[in-house]
């Protein structure tokens, strides 16, 4: 079946690139994306971001691996092929659901106990997000090491080591680079040049070219040192040291610590859930701002109604989407710091109140406001981060129906561009506000703090029909993520879209920033003339999402769906 997915893909992807070519070419065309194939299997399948990852996947459910071991091979293979957006230097968040029911896994990065709210400012004046990207203090203690450790000391079937095989192979051997690898590290060529980044990815001072072979020895003796001595040596051994020392380098050195190593913990928390129709949406809660933004577009959408009208549902999904994210912006942070009003956020009531402020067919003139829901607490000034997508997501469930969602991410591509062991460092302190205070002095939820957890979009998801799983789901694509999700869910649930389908239909994205952005290529120059009509300020922009989507029929068989905006691939038996 492996053999099948990949002559099938191999078929289908000119006719993708085509297809959008045209569109992109003729403003009246609307082809978008041409599908990827629909993949089935009996019971056990992984969609990831890269075929080498779906494959080292799939080798390891074959050999009698869990999802979890999948999971673990698959994440180290893409730290190899796919080093631009995730990796061992990261962070992740999880949704875990097997015998002992659903639990998240939030393996967030956190900041040094030496930050304070001023982390982003120099001699009293704020840095530009640009600027702090490449210094240590956008550095996190990552997360994604002890998160693989604790899911294989739950759920691991095969051996730790064995788990690393395919990744060192691949590192030490070297692999064919991807039009997609060299186009991003072409298109951050500038950035990379002159950080430690340069010696890997611009070998001669020349970018990585497509089709040539690619090998990363000091990952793979990292790889190599992890397999043997386990998570521990991540964060109280040597390669803790190493990384400390990178981000203490010039310029703008960070204040991690071993000691923040020493502390650092993957939190166990309990799924955010929320009705739809049918079904219950479960998603990561705060620190990830997913589960309440997916979780309001839906409710949102599920009081005003989803109307066929394909110009009428993307105005009503960008006015659901503008005032999600106005309350996103105000109330989601770390938890453990701040309180979140979960609960408040998805409160029925709450939903249908803001809901009546949505007009069937005229757009909302203004910038929303955040609402006020029930049992909140403290007075917060809106946060405005920015945030860029180098991030990654793959989905899979074994034979015995462990089921994992998981998105992993260094933040933006090519994370701070820092380098320790052959793998990069993650920027997601980034995704704290730069600006801790609002003009009126109220303390920003997502200002930066000691130990803190910066907020995030990614939105790992699981849809269940009574107490069975039925969906797995989830996206790449920075502050856009819960917008990806949302309108994928939409696609199944409501329009019985097949997984492959789903993850390539058009996007439509409303951040309440003022203006709706249409996916380029994907809409035609009607929809364009409708949304305007309706008040709305359009811009058409690229959406690169990564959506990979598996889903579980009522006989235990899988269908899964890759997004053909990248290299993601679904296999399974």
């Amino acid at each position: 079946m492996i053999r099948a997915t990949l002559l099938a893909l191999s078929l289908t992807l000119p006719l993708a690139h085509s297809a959008l070519a045209q569109s992109r070419a003729d403003p009246e065309a609307a082809s978008g994306w041409a599908p990827k194939p629909l993949v089935e299997a009996r019971s056990e399948m992984i969609v990831a971001a890269h075929p080498e990852a779906s494959a080292a996947g799939a080798a390891i459910l074959a050999e009698g691996g869990s999802a979890a071991d999948a999971a673990i091979a698959a994440l180290l293979v893409l730290n190899v092929v796919e080093p631009q957006s995730s990796g061992i230097g990261g962070g992740a968040f999880a949704l875990v659901h097997g015998p002992g029911g659903l639990t998240s896994l939030d393996a967030r990065e956190t900041a040094p106990m030496a930050a304070g709210p001023d982390l982003f400012f120099v001699d009293g004046e704020k840095l530009g997000w640009t600027a702090a990207v490449p210094t240590g203090r956008s550095v996190g203690v990552p997360g994604l090491v002890q998160l693989m450790g604790q899911m294989h000391a739950r759920h691991g079937r095969l051996p730790w080591a064995r788990l690393f095989v395919p990744a060192i192979r691949l590192a030490e051997e070297g692999f064919t680079v991807s039009p997609r690898l060299a186009a991003s590290v072409a298109r951050f060529a500038e950035q990379i040049a002159g950080t430690d980044a340069a010696r890997v990815f611009l070998p001669g001072g020349k970018p990585l070219s497509e089709g040539s072979t690619w090998r990363n020895p000091d990952l793979a003796r990292s790889l190599r040192r992890l397999a043997l001595s386990g998570p521990r040596l991540f964060y109280e051994g040597a390669m803790a040291g190493e990384i400390v020392k990178a981000v203490e380098a010039t310029p703008m050195p960070g204040a991690l610590t071993l000691g923040d190593f020493a502390a650092y913990e993957v939190v166990e928390r309990k799924p955010v859930c929320l009705p739809y129709r049918a079904y219950r949406i479960c998603g990561m809660g705060p620190p990830s701002s997913g589960a309440t933004t997916v979780g309001q577009i839906l409710g949102l959408m599920e009081a005003v109604g989803v109307p066929q009208d394909a110009a009428t549902r993307h105005h009503l999904f960008a006015e659901a989407s503008r005032l999600a994210y106005a309350d996103r912006a105000l109330y989601l942070g770390d938890p453990d710091q701040v309180k979140v009003p979960v609960r408040g956020l998805l409160d029925p009531a709450y939903l249908a109140e803001r809901a009546s402020l949505i007009d069937p067919g005229q757009a909302s003139p203004d910038v929303a406001e955040a609402g006020d829901p029930p049992w909140h607490e403290g007075r917060f000034a809106p946060d405005q981060s920015r945030s860029s997508p180098g991030t990654t997501h793959l989905s899979v469930r074994d034979a015995q129906g462990l089921s994992i969602s998981l998105t992993a991410s260094i933040e933006t591509a090519f994370g701070s561009k820092r380098m320790a062991g052959g793998f990069l460092l993650n920027n997601q302190l980034t995704d704290f506000s730069f600006q801790p205070v609002g003009p009126d002095g109220a303390p920003v939820a997502n200002a930066p703090g000691p130990g803190k957890r910066p907020r995030s979009s990614m939105a790992p998801t699981i849809v269940f029909e009574g107490d069975d799983p039925v969906l797995l789901i989830g996206s790449p694509g920075g502050s856009r993520i819960p917008e990806y999700v949302a309108n994928a869910l939409i696609a199944i649930l409501d329009d019985d879209a097949d997984p492959a389908a789903a993850a390539a239909r058009p996007h439509v994205s409303h951040r309440n920033r003022g203006t709706v952005t249409l996916e380029e290529g994907g809409h035609s120059a009607g929809m364009v003339q409708a949304l305007t009509a309706m008040g709305h300020q359009v811009e058409i922009g690229v959406m690169t999402s990564g959506l990979h989507i598996l889903q579980i029929g009522p006989d235990g068989r899988l269908r899964g769906g890759a997004d053909p905006r990248r290299e993601g691939m679904a296999m399974g038996d």
